[in-house]
């Protein structure tokens, strides 16, 4: 037992007591989150972690404690020592876990009293989210922002038991590390002690997981916070978790089967869901072709469908010459939905899609008789007929076509099927759906650089059967690696690595690094490459991405205690902020201003 709290002891939390508890003494503590006074008789409604518990003072057992009882305030907190009684059936509260007993008050400590809070304390509140932050504290109190970090904590647990039972160990890497600027920007840390010098705070343990890999720990783990210094959204934050992992003499089937065992576990252990396993393997270009992005959502359908070898001689300009410039025109059938949109709707999805550069979208509402659109007149009768086949046209169909380069026509068409999805209400943020989207392509070319760079990162491994393609066309090459997707989100990704330091050195080479510099930021992991590297592989999942997604919610600064706002800033502390000139003397920086 503890130290005594102003004399009281906790025997039970809230949530805890039932009709087993019937007859006994309690002393409970926490927050008042109701107070009712029916004149003679006070109810409270006691709340902590676990839920509520209904307290009774009444002036006929107790004058005094029912005076006391008066001065009760909503988020005072309080101990109550009391006798648990069963309730009346007519007053039976099915709505709360203890709602067939209540708590007859014998004593009663205010422990602390409480201002009126700017934020009420109940379930899903729709209170603007910067107040919500400013308080935070106070915002977490709610049951379902309780039930949110909870749950993050059992995924958490569970991960680390299961992969402590499939032969993983937990070990932690460096907070400060070296800056090795590829993709995102770091957040740098001056050295005191090595003035004009810097740390960087870690984007990913990705170069030390390899590490303990030379060094023969065979699998490994970690939950660690990274950090990248980029533009926010409602998935991103400028400091996050991982859960990371990290395998040797492995192949891309072997990491694949041991996540999906987690996947299973966390989501049967939480939520109570049955996963199928094996998830759905699709190829890059596969995933792009029929869902326009590599992290598709495949609760619905709404794909993509290729029509270029239809019009590419076609009389309508645009989708011609849309293919003979190395593009494509792509369509799809918003199945019924030529009967359901008016013509308003049809025209928003036209601005809509204009977001992601599309010049804009050609329609055709199919009718029992005829085809409503501006652009059949320019096909003949067999091109028509060709297209309505190839989109499986029937009528009430409306059909929508982008024509446009590649990429264009992808991120237009993919980005519209989920808004017709949310328009038709075919999301389900009970359903879950996972795939792996596998055979990226190794590298991108960056036409406003005018060089390749990694499409995951430089220490991807490409697939054996494209090394032939390294050096005469870089951007046929496929990499060993993966992506897990659930429901449109990707949750985690990975990849088998190079473990020859020859081929690292050639992918550094094919990025734009001279020797020196590929030397210079990356030495250390060269010259490891030297002394007998096993083949490895792994991955990482973003936590709070994962359980954004578990729990239902569509930010992950819901299911995080303390988030960012947009501009990497915490509004509760004022963080960051401006230091003491003293410091600044002492790292050797001065400031603008």
């Amino acid at each position: 037992m503890g130290e005594s709290i102003y004399g009281l002891q906790r025997t039970h939390k809230c949530g805890e007591l039932g009709l087993a508890n019937v007859g006994e003494i309690v002393t409970v503590m926490g927050w008042s989150h109701k107070r009712r006074d029916l004149g003679g008789v006070i109810f409270v409604d006691l709340r902590d972690r676990s839920g509520v518990l209904q307290v009774v003072f009444n002036t006929a057992i107790d004058q005094e404690l029912f005076a006391k009882a008066e001065g009760i305030r909503s988020e005072y907190v309080l101990a109550v020592v009391g006798e648990v009684v069963k309730r009346a059936p007519e007053t039976v509260n099915s709505k709360i876990q203890t709602g067939e007993i209540e708590v007859i008050a014998k004593e009663l400590r205010i422990l602390s009293q409480a201002e009126t809070p700017p934020i009420y304390i109940e379930e899903d509140s729709d209170v603007n989210e910067s107040v919500r932050l400013k308080y935070r504290y106070i915002d977490l109190r709610r049951p379902d922002m309780q039930r949110n970090l909870i749950l993050r904590h059992k995924v958490a647990k569970i991960a680390r038991d299961y992969y402590d039972e499939n032969g993983f160990l937990e070990i932690e890497t460096p907070m400060l590390t070296k800056s090795t600027p590829e993709g995102a920007r770091d957040y740098l840390v001056p050295s005191r002690v090595q003035p004009g010098k810097f740390f960087a705070l870690p984007q990913s343990p990705q170069l030390f997981k390899q590490l303990l890999m030379v060094s023969g720990f065979d699998r490994y783990i970690q939950i660690v916070k990274c950090f990248r210094d980029e533009d926010l959204r409602a998935d991103r934050q400028p400091e996050f978790t991982q859960i990371d992992l990290e395998m040797s003499f492995v192949n891309v089937e072997d990491v694949l089967t041991i996540n999906e065992g987690f996947a299973k576990k966390v989501f049967k252990e939480t939520l109570d869901v049955e996963l199928e396993a094996p998830f759905i393997r699709m190829p890059y270009q596969e995933a792009m072709d029929r869902f326009g992005s590599d992290k598709p959502d495949i609760r619905f359908g709404l794909e993509l469908v290729n029509i270029s070898d239809i019009v590419e001689n076609c009389g309508f300009k645009v989708f011609a010459d849309a293919v003979k410039n190395g593009g494509s025109v792509r369509a799809i059938n918003a199945k019924g939905c030529g009967a359901k949109f008016s013509r308003r709707e049809i025209d928003s999805l036209v601005e809509y899609v204009k977001i992601y550069k599309a010049k804009g979208m050609a329609w055709i509402v199919v009718e029992q008789n005829e085809l409503k659109s501006a652009i059949t007149k320019f096909f003949n009768e067999d091109e028509v007929k060709a297209i309505l086949d190839r989109v499986q046209a029937e009528p009430g169909d409306l059909i929508c076509f982008i024509a446009d380069k590649n990429e264009v026509v992808y991120d237009a068409l993919g980005q519209l099927r989920l808004e017709l999805a949310r328009r038709l209400e075919l999301l389900n943020n009970n359903e879950f759906k996972f795939l792996w989207v596998t055979e990226f392509p190794l590298l991108e070319y960056d036409a406003e650089d005018k060089r390749w760079v990694a499409k995951h990162h430089p220490f991807t491994s490409p697939m054996d059967e494209d090394l032939q393609y390294l050096d005469s066309d870089p951007g046929k090459v496929r990499a060993k690696a993966y992506d897990l997707v659930l429901n449109g989100v990707e949750i985690g990704g990975g990849s088998i690595r190079i473990h020859i330091q020859e081929l690292q050195a050639k992918m550094f080479e094919l990025l734009g690094f001279t020797t020196e510099q590929a030397w210079d930021r990356f030495g250390f992991l060269l010259e490891a490459f030297k002394y007998g590297t096993p083949p490895h592989g792994g991955m990482a999942y973003g936590l709070d991405r994962l359980v954004m997604l578990m729990a239902g919610k569509s930010s992950i600064r819901d299911v995080i205690a303390f988030p960012k706002v947009q501009n990497a800033s915490c509004v509760m502390t004022n963080a960051p902020d401006f230091v003491e000139t003293k410091q600044l003397k002492e790292l050797k920086i001065k400031t603008e201003s």
